[in-house]
């Protein structure tokens, strides 16, 4: 009896453990635009594997492309797909051409999106979009999404980190390197902030600055990878 009992727990384990490793999600290419439409152009990943998983991470890139897209408040998206949006931005650069008749400034926007990590634990992703909405320049912006890859679950910043205070120490020297040639002031530890995209790829943790976040325009976007063996000790995945 013992015999069997065990026989049945390890093949329990064994089914447990081979559905573990069976979860394997993987992305494909998917260009998404509507009829008529003429200067938005969308291109990101779309999840596939596991329903439940891959519905959670499709949902999450939607809602980020939709925010993209939107003009105005965040609070006053009505959109419900990125099709929907693709029309009212469309809709917006028409308005805009029968209220200044006289400029021939052209409306685009572009959204690409690409995998920076695909692993075991945790997916990484990241959109980069480009507006111009007829202003001086257009607006380039980039943001990482990060998932549990058990779960598909978005993860905040907050729960990528265990400990800050160790984490900003050892990030700090990168920051610097990579701002020594932008002319901003010296960082001291205190007055040292995380950007708001952090994100993972095969050499290590990538923290993103965009425009404005820190500097000037003209400075551009900010980035830089400290090396996941740094790290290790005050991360969580």
């Amino acid at each position: 009896m013992y015999k069997k009992n065990s026989l049945i727990i390890i093949c329990l384990l064994t089914l447990f453990f081979s559905c573990k490793e069976d979860i394997k999600i993987t992305f494909e290419d998917l260009n998404i635009t509507t009829e008529n439409n003429t200067i938005v152009e969308v291109n990101i990943p779309k999840a596939l594997g596991n329903k439940s998983i891959t519905h959670n991470i499709n949902s999450e890139i939607e809602k980020a492309v939709i925010r993209n897209l939107h003009i105005g408040e965040l609070d006053s998206i009505t959109s419900a797909s990125i099709e929907e949006s693709i029309t009212e931005f469309n809709k917006a650069f028409i308005k805009f051409q029968n209220d200044f008749p006289e400029t021939a400034q052209i409306w685009d926007a572009q959204i690409d999106g690409e995998t920076m990590l695909n692993s075991p634990e945790i997916i990484s992703l990241a959109l980069t979009s480009y507006l111009n909405t007829g202003g001086a320049h257009g607006m380039l912006h980039i943001s990482f999404l990060n998932f549990e890859t058990s779960t598909g679950k978005l993860i905040p910043n907050e729960n990528l980190i265990t400990d800050t205070a160790a984490f900003k120490q050892i990030a700090l020297p990168y920051f610097r390197e990579a701002t020594k040639e932008k002319y901003l002031f010296e960082t001291e530890l205190d007055t040292f902030t995380l950007p708001e995209n952090i994100g993972y790829n095969d050499e290590g943790m990538v923290l993103l600055y965009n425009a404005y976040e820190i500097a000037p325009y003209s400075t551009g976007i900010i980035e830089f990878v400290v090396p996941l063996n740094e790290i290790e000790s005050c991360i969580n995945f």
